[in-house]
């Protein structure tokens, strides 16, 4: 069993004298209640209901981080759906609503008070078995953030993330794929009022933004997929007990058949983006729960038709190979160190023994986790 508490340090490696972390979560030990932790990084806060909507919270718990270089110790419980949150310049407002439920920033409402602050996350969860931490790219990139896991016998694991110019090189790239596809890539990059970087998002969240935003886009390679498995056979691996299932598309219904039984309907751009909506919503079905990852995964990476008929997929250097394909995931696992992060929902999806691609450090023995600001 862990500890219960875990220490986590805060390294400092932006240019800005000003930063700031914010730690929220659902606390284990305190019946998974709403945690904040409070400026002074190892005093815990479970905020109260409040009897309106937006409502600000009754302790501060922006925690300063101290000037470039320099790192600050920070101590929490157990918790699970962690997740610190980093601004530069000024804290993130954080807002309640009855119940408690904690109101995050977003970055796809401009009516946002945060939506002009720099900010960034990383997430975790730190329950009885382990300490599970990761970078997520799922709905943009803001700025560099790596990932150091200490374990109690000495050994170091480490998520290397994005180097200082990580951002500004996914943005120029997201810029030349939109001049030679004619998508809109470049809506992606978000832009102060001053024109300075603030972050760059998804291709789902964009289409949040803007509803017309790639339409279409992955429709000509859907169709390509489909006409392939007409005459070939789908093999993917669940890696649980169902095995390995085989899949073929019907010719009459048009649908993608796993063992005569689990049908997939043609999905839509914005189905394969979001990973939840169409043909990839999960349901009561464990089988159909454990195709839709694999599947989607291989969407994204546009390999369906290069992966020898089974997937997950071994050849790596096949993955965003197509010209019609996820861009924003290619040009976020090339910019980052070590090419490893989530790029989108299921991006964790690898071979059996293919080794981690999304990104993260687990240990059932931490001993303490540094959380890297800034890049190098």
């Amino acid at each position: 069993m862990t500890p219960e508490t875990l220490e986590i340090e805060l390294t400092n490696h932006t240019l800005s004298t000003t930063v700031y972390a914010t730690v929220t979560g659902l606390a284990i030990d305190h019946k998974n209640s709403w945690f904040l932790l409070k400026s002074d990084g190892k005093t815990p806060y479970y905020p109260t209901p409040p009897s309106k909507i937006l409502q600000p919270l009754s302790e501060d718990c922006a925690i300063p981080l101290g000037p470039p270089g320099s790192s600050i110790s920070i101590t929490i419980p157990r918790i699970a759906g962690g997740r610190i949150y980093i601004s530069i310049d000024k804290p993130i407002t954080f807002l309640l609503n009855p119940g408690p439920a904690l109101v995050e920033p977003s970055v796809t409402n401009p009516t946002d008070q945060n939506f002009e602050t720099q900010w960034s996350f990383m997430e975790f969860t730190y329950n009885h078995d382990q300490l599970y931490a990761n970078i997520s790219y799922v709905d943009f990139v803001g700025f560099p953030i790596a990932l150091t896991l200490i374990t109690s016998t000495g050994d170091e694991k480490r998520v290397l993330g994005l180097p200082k110019s990580g951002p500004l090189k996914i943005a120029e790239g997201l810029r030349e794929q939109q001049d030679k596809d004619g998508q809109k890539w470049g809506d992606l990059v978000v832009k102060d009022k001053a024109g300075n970087l603030l972050r760059i998002l998804s291709p789902n969240q964009g289409i949040v933004l803007n509803r017309s935003l790639f339409s279409g886009y992955f429709e000509p390679y859907i169709e390509e997929v489909w006409n392939h498995y007409l005459s070939h056979e789908l093999k993917i691996d669940t890696q649980c007990h169902f095995g390995v299932v085989p899949g073929t598309v019907d010719g009459s219904s048009q649908k993608f058949k796993f063992l005569d039984k689990e049908e997939f309907n043609k999905p839509t751009t914005a189905d394969i983006f979001n990973a939840s909506s169409g043909p990839f919503q999960t349901g009561p079905n464990p089988l159909r729960n454990a195709i839709i990852p694999r599947l989607n995964a291989a969407f994204n990476r546009t390999v369906l038709l290069d992966c020898e008929c089974e997937i997950p997929a071994r050849k790596r250097e096949k993955y965003y190979q197509m010209d019609v394909t996820n861009h924003y995931a290619r040009l976020v696992h090339e910019a980052n160190v070590d090419g490893k992060g989530y790029a989108h929902p299921y991006d964790d999806v690898a071979a059996s023994g293919g080794g981690d691609h999304s990104g993260y450090v687990n240990d059932g023995a931490p001993r303490k986790l540094v959380v890297i600001v800034g890049g190098e």
